[in-house]
């Protein structure tokens, strides 16, 4: 009969404590070498995560809001000064085909300015948020309403113009609006 020859070290299962969430291994070399190290660095890595999610989930959505508010303010500000906003042409066509020309010209541009700063404001203050998120929705029906009345203008054989790429970015916008709103809408509405 024959014995066989003891395992070679490396063969040998080294046993774990229930309960314990160390793993380790047998060597070669006969060492045990365990995963703590590598356990304490994913602990560390998963600690300064929640830090860090922490941190966003209550700074990010109000930075979205009041860079929103921003950009709406200073763009509706432009349109109160003759000939600085890169649109004026095109919002006052767009309002004197949505009002079946009954505004046009300065009061288009005056309409816009005004509701885009009042945005703008209750973005950034967070005051009056509700509606100014009513007032954003009707901002949107006018800053995409060129892409149905005038595509043959914003578009050509090979693709959006300038004008067009400018309206379809805004989609970023509805997007963000969106974020906000979800946020804006979680509390009942009453007094504070």
């Amino acid at each position: 009969m024959e014995w066989a020859s003891p395992p070679h070290p490396a063969a040998v299962p080294t046993i774990v404590q229930k309960g314990t969430s160390m793993s380790s291994t047998t060597l070669g070399s006969g060492r045990t070498s365990t995963a703590v190290g590598l356990d304490t660095v994913l602990d560390q890595a998963n600690r300064a995560q929640a830090v860090i999610q922490r941190f966003l989930a209550r700074t990010s959505v109000p930075a979205l809001r009041v860079s929103l508010g921003l950009v709406f303010l200073v763009f509706g500000a432009l349109k109160f000064i003759p000939g600085l906003s890169p649109v004026e042409g095109l919002v006052q066509r767009t309002w004197s085909t949505l009002s079946f020309g009954l505004v046009d010209g300065t009061a288009a541009m005056a309409i816009t300015a005004t509701l885009e700063v009042f945005v703008g404001i209750t973005f950034v203050t967070g005051f009056l948020l509700r509606i100014g998120l009513v007032a954003l929705a009707g901002t949107f029906v006018g800053i995409f309403s060129p892409l149905v009345f005038f595509t043959g203008d914003l578009f050509t054989a090979v693709g959006p113009t300038l004008t067009a790429q400018y309206i379809l970015k805004d989609i970023v916008l509805v997007a963000a609006a969106m974020v906000i709103g979800a946020r804006a809408l979680q509390r009942p509405i009453g007094r504070r």
